[in-house]
């Protein structure tokens, strides 16, 4: 068990440094929106399960569906909300390739844990969710509809009853382009 402990930790603490590029700054500090010259960044998703959360280290261990073991460094605040959960529930990691080494992350979810789609703003500062029906299943098209708006405090929970969002602090703008479903999400950062 030690030998197993001592491995994980090993694991744990060099995954943390890759990543630590990506330790989630607070939105007010987060990259500059892409322009039109700059083509939006790549968005993408971990779906796994909860492995555990470390309070001490600040740290979410997953255990993807590819069964890569991951981990995530993150703010008190989405620790705290983390901690609610149990190992093995179902989690998704929701980020934004800013470089090619670095990864800055949007939303820590909970699919299921909620009977609609919850958002906590665990960021540091006042966001603001928009939200949008999806068009042919697909969000953040041109013609998705009418675009509604929350504005969540720090600690705040909004619920989103559209199919699509996004988060921006407030004075900026972004296009939903996400996919919202039943469950908590734990706004970590906010794009565009």
């Amino acid at each position: 068990m030690g030998r197993v402990r001592s491995r994980e930790l090993s694991g744990v603490a060099v995954l943390l440094g890759l990543l630590a590029g990506s330790a989630a700054p607070r939105a007010a500090a987060q990259a500059p929106a892409p322009t039109p010259a700059d083509p939006a960044r790549p968005r993408k998703s971990v779906y796994g399960k909860l492995a555990s959360v470390d309070k001490v280290r600040n740290g979410i261990v997953m255990k993807s569906d590819g069964g890569e073991r991951l981990s995530w460094h993150f703010d008190p605040a989405v620790i705290a909300e983390a901690a609610r959960f149990k190992p093995g529930d179902p989690m998704i990691v929701i980020y934004r390739q800013v470089t090619p080494n670095q990864k800055r992350v949007t939303a820590v979810a909970f699919p299921g844990s909620a009977a609609t789609p919850l958002y906590v703003n665990t960021t540091g500062s006042r966001v603001m969710v928009r939200s949008a029906p999806a068009v042919d299943g697909v969000c953040g098209g041109p013609s998705a509809g009418p675009v509604s708006e929350s504005t969540i405090p720090t600690g705040g929970v909004a619920e989103v009853l559209e199919a699509c969002w996004c988060c921006a602090v407030p004075g900026e703008s972004c296009n939903p382009g996400n996919k919202s479903g039943l469950g908590r999400a734990l706004l970590v950062q906010c794009f565009e």
